[in-house]
């Protein structure tokens, strides 16, 4: 596949829409891109994930690319200016997952096979949902029953296209109501939005006692409030709406953390009633520099640069990296082209120059990866 190959996938994959559960028409059209750029199987799976695969599924060796097909909202205009893809999706993360499939096209069907080696590209559903379903569904998939676990893993988030990401941090929300009866605003009672004003002062000097001594981001709790939203219900009770979340580090009890949530309501008002549920929880997992998959990603990117050096990023929001890689615990990290601070905004764009680099050290760190791996 060439540059103008790769650039129009790239492209007709952002001008499909594909917000999380309506991504059907988006990895229908990738999976028969994948059949013809000479995938041995290109399918849609049963969780609605597009997958494209090369060389033997018996294969000694499996190496999954694992990125994500659906988008967050937001309308931007697709086009190319001053060289660059707008559009969204672009960065997060259509831009990776089609280098994904244009740098394994260009190692193709007779690389794999001569390497013994399985390549899996995976065009998952759902990661912006917090649901990853997608995600979920592969790693039952490589279970080490059913199919071998991979040897190693890259997932598709943009990193820029000299850098890898190593780690990524884990995640916990939780929804809430806060009810109590209607009260004067005069009477000696806390309003309800004053109790989770309470509530998250808590919170936040909690994540202070827990992040003492502790100075980068990636090792610290974060929480955020997401949500905060007061009602009168039936002109009888007040009640307040809210979703507070955390951004966690690597090891943290979240089981325990929660029932300390739970007591810890319970002191702030007699009159005041909390109904708690917490989900979206993800482990926070980090992953080392020191393996054949680093190693390779380094030779691909010094063959493309070579007096480029190869990045390490650690990332304080979470992946599909979070689903697999505790399950898998292979080597893994997250790559592509495209900078993240664009993620989710609406000036959203690739560099073509970039993304047409990343897809070429794709290509060479399958080829570095691939004489790593006893041939049969």
């Amino acid at each position: 596949m060439d540059r103008e190959a790769a650039t129009d996938l790239v492209r007709g994959l952002v001008e499909i829409p594909s917000l999380s559960r309506q991504e059907s028409v988006a990895t229908a059209w990738l999976a028969a891109q994948m059949r013809g750029s000479g995938f041995d199987r290109a399918f849609v799976d049963d969780a609605g994930n597009a997958v494209g695969e090369l060389g033997d599924p018996k294969a000694a060796r499996t190496i999954v690319l694992l990125g994500h097909i659906d988008t967050v909202p937001g309308n931007i205009p697709v086009r190319i200016e001053d060289d660059a893809l707008y559009g969204r999706g672009s960065v997060d993360a259509k831009g990776p997952l089609a280098t994904f499939v244009a740098g394994a096209a260009r190692f193709g069907s007779a690389a794999a096979k001569a390497a013994g080696l399985h390549v899996v590209v995976v065009g998952a559903v759902e990661e912006e949902a917090a649901t990853s379903k997608g995600a979920r569904f592969i790693a039952s998939r490589f279970n080490g029953k059913s199919e071998p676990i991979p040897t190693a893993c890259i997932i598709g988030e943009p990193s820029h296209w000299n850098r890898v990401t190593l780690g990524y941090k884990g995640r916990l929300l939780m929804d809430f109501t806060a009810d109590q009866p209607m009260a004067h605003t005069a009477g000696p009672d806390a309003s309800v939005a004053s109790v989770v004003v309470d509530f998250w002062n808590w919170v936040t000097a909690h994540a202070d006692r827990a992040n003492d001594g502790k100075d980068k981001v990636f090792d610290q709790l974060s929480p955020s409030l997401r949500r905060f939203i007061t009602s009168t219900n039936d002109q009888m009770h007040d009640t307040v709406d809210a979703q507070f979340a955390w951004r966690i580090p690597v090891g943290f009890d979240a089981e325990a953390f929660m029932t300390e949530l739970r007591q810890a309501v319970s002191g702030f008002s007699e009159i005041t009633t909390f109904n708690l549920k917490f989900r979206g929880y993800e482990r926070a997992w980090r992953g080392d520099r020191n393996n054949p998959l680093v190693r390779s990603f380094l030779a691909g990117l010094r063959s493309i640069e070579p007096s480029e050096k190869l990045g390490f990023v650690l990332k304080s929001g979470t992946s599909d990296m979070n689903v697999v890689g505790p399950q898998w615990q292979c080597p893994i990290v997250a790559y592509g082209p495209g900078d993240s601070a664009l993620d989710h905004t609406p000036n959203e764009h690739l560099p073509i120059e970039e993304y047409w680099k990343a897809v070429n050290v794709i290509e060479q760190t399958l080829i570095a990866f691939s004489n790593t791996i006893p041939r049969t």
